[in-house]
């Protein structure tokens, strides 16, 4: 079932980064990571506000949206998922802590069920800036942050957004590590899943 896209998004962007060759070698299979973009409404642009409930609810939404598009876009199920992201930009009438109230409180929980578990910390970025305003979104293992082959980041960027009074709310997810991973460490097979950790 393909979850709607609430009202309040202007724009949603779905783009598969694929690497095939890397060093005059080819990538068997090839490295794929999907990159979801929402670009949305800041109810708090140019004002001071304590409670940031409506953006830690849009968080929420988007957690779920984001991660299930991703998923898609890869035409995988969830359990194939492998790493995951998130990043926000805060257009220039909003401030960094309007993307920590999307990203940190509610996000993580419906992105983990949208890629089947996640025991791992989802790893974030935020950042403010104006139109065409670029992020690089990290990415970890999902269930396991010591897998060093899936230490990466893709970048984010919409090319009319963030406008002064809006926010670009970024997810990624991959089916595989790095191309050519051999920098040693915890391996994929060798995972746990139980901490986060190994």
């Amino acid at each position: 079932m393909t979850l709607e896209v609430p009202s309040y998004v202007r724009k949603l962007v779905v783009q598969v980064d694929e690497i095939r060759r890397e060093m005059g070698r080819d990538v068997s299979p090839p490295t794929r990571r999907a990159l979801a973009m929402a670009v949305i409404q800041n109810p708090y642009a140019g004002r001071y506000e304590q409670n940031l409930d409506a953006l830690i609810a849009i968080g929420e939404e988007l957690g779920a949206l984001l991660g299930e598009r991703c998923v898609q876009a890869l035409g995988i199920t969830p359990a194939q998922a492998q790493s995951y992201g998130k990043a926000a930009i805060v257009g220039e009438a909003g401030e960094l802590e309007h993307a920590a109230a999307i990203l940190h409180p509610k996000l993580g929980a419906p992105l983990r069920k949208a890629v089947e578990k996640g025991a791992a910390l989802v790893p974030s970025a935020k950042k403010q800036g104006g139109v065409g305003t670029a992020v690089d979104v990290p990415l970890g293992h999902k269930d396991a942050a010591f897998v060093r082959s899936h230490f990466d980041a893709i970048e984010a960027r919409v090319s009319d957004a963030p406008r002064a009074n809006e926010i670009v709310v970024a997810v990624a997810v991959t089916d595989s590590g790095r191309p050519l991973p051999r920098i040693g460490g915890l391996q994929a097979h060798e995972i746990v899943g139980q901490d986060g950790l190994r």
